[in-house]
């Protein structure tokens, strides 16, 4: 059998083969077009990032010419790019999408949630997934994951079933042999759902670069307030960034993946256009989350703690 990692090369002697990219796609639309078979409330979780775009482009592509038949849902922490925002809102406007957005802030003042003593609220964002998608209703809940992020991630499955608590038990999890996707749940469970698991970032970028996908400009290079910590570029904001002894300079940067603004980092980088963007993850040894994620270094198993409460 043909997988995503082996798939034959487009030649003249075999033209009709499909491409790297192409067999990626096809996984995801198959796996797009195989929940809306067997679930009755799917969600997209969509942050206005570069694979919940991916993957919001691979649903359109699922049902042309008919709509998208799922919602989306944004848990909205209160600290994000405000470039990523406004991408959010415009492209839910252009494509006549229906949003659902979980606000931290909301848990905040409800007094449900603290505030973190470092500002950040990448790991309070839980609480109100789990909200979202209890009162929705959903029973399929797409995600961008993909298993060259990060370790908790590695070993995800595509169908990854979670309890009425929306935890993670590796012991309850369904082999998926031959692309065949166990979707079986209790009620009040739900199932996560990762249509890029065997994508790479380098995969990600080519495929936009293919399919001529906007993003926010944030990815690309550009000038910027920043200060240092932990080793990483933060831009300074309400959320109690930069401190006394930080100091703010104007360098030329971009974000390789994007999420609370307290917690992700960006690069130094000249890269302006795709094809700059693509020649350097090329030449990267550091995965995107690896450099760039102060929230996955909380603790040697930070991310795996946050899948097993429900948080991806």
């Amino acid at each position: 059998m043909t997988t995503v990692t082996d798939s034959p090369v487009r030649t003249d002697d075999n033209p009709f083969a499909l491409s790297h990219l192409d067999a990626l796609e096809a996984e995801s639309v198959h796996i797009f077009r195989e929940v809306a078979g067997e679930f009755e409330r799917p969600v997209i979780l969509f942050s206005g990032g570069k694979d919940s775009i991916v993957m919001l482009h691979l649903a359109l592509k699922a049902f042309a010419p008919a709509p998208v038949p799922f919602a989306l849902l944004h848990v909205d922490t209160g600290h994000n790019f405000p470039e990523v925002i406004e991408y959010r809102d415009r492209t839910v406007a252009q494509h006549g999408l229906r949003l659902h957005v979980a606000s931290v802030q909301d848990f905040i003042d409800r007094g449900v949630l603290r505030e973190r003593p470092d500002g950040t609220r990448n790991p309070l964002q839980t609480v109100p997934l789990l909200d979202a998608i209890g009162s929705g209703k959903f029973d399929a809940v797409f995600g961008g994951g993909r298993r060259d992020e990060e370790k908790a991630r590695a070993k995800e499955r595509v169908f990854s079933l979670r309890d009425e608590f929306g935890a993670w038990d590796p012991r309850r999890q369904r082999p998926e042999l031959w692309s065949l996707y166990n979707g079986r749940h209790a009620v009040g469970e739900h199932v996560r759902v990762f249509p890029l698991s065997n994508w790479t970032e380098l995969d990600v970028w080519q495929y936009i670069e293919r399919e001529e996908i906007a993003l926010p400009e944030i990815y690309y290079a550009h000038h910027r307030d920043v200060f240092r910590r932990d080793g990483m570029w933060l831009t300074a904001g309400e959320w109690g960034g930069p401190k006394e002894h930080e100091t703010v300079e104007n360098r030329l940067v971009r974000y390789r993946t994007v999420g609370d603004m307290s917690c992700t980092g960006a690069v130094d980088s000249d890269a302006d256009t795709i094809e700059a963007v693509i020649a350097e993850i090329a030449a990267s040894r550091l995965t995107e989350r690896g450099a760039t994620r102060a929230d996955d270094k909380l603790s040697e198993a930070a991310m795996e703690d946050r899948k097993r409460e429900g948080y991806f």
